[in-house]
């Protein structure tokens, strides 16, 4: 199965998870697995959220991120993956002045 996620609609999620500024997203969902291709501006953020029914495999195509896990900081650059296990906090911004651009797989546990 071939997902084309360039040409997916991008959605426009402001504040999301109650972050900052507005995230964007190309999805697909298929009741039990989300894949997403999201660009966050310089400025804006995806909000502390705990994965509570999945998990969270996010992996840094362009920029670099700044990744708050558990209270820990991580700088994730771009061909690095960040891992949120199920039951786990984190929130997630651009790190430096270049937009980030990342894949995340969401699968439902």
């Amino acid at each position: 199965m071939v997902i084309d996620l360039m040409n997916t609609p991008e959605t426009a999620m402001p504040n999301f998870k109650g972050g900052e500024g507005v995230a964007y997203a190309r999805m697909f969902f298929d009741g039990q697995n989300r894949m997403m291709l999201g660009r966050l501006p310089v400025g804006s953020s995806i909000g502390m959220h705990t994965h509570e029914t999945n998990s969270e495999i996010m992996h840094v195509v362009s920029g670099a991120a700044r990744v708050i896990m558990d209270g820990a900081e991580e700088i994730i650059c771009a061909g690095q993956t960040h891992y949120c296990p199920k039951g786990h906090t984190h929130m997630t911004m651009p790190y430096g002045n270049e937009e980030l651009v990342i894949f995340s797989v969401v699968p439902e546990q």
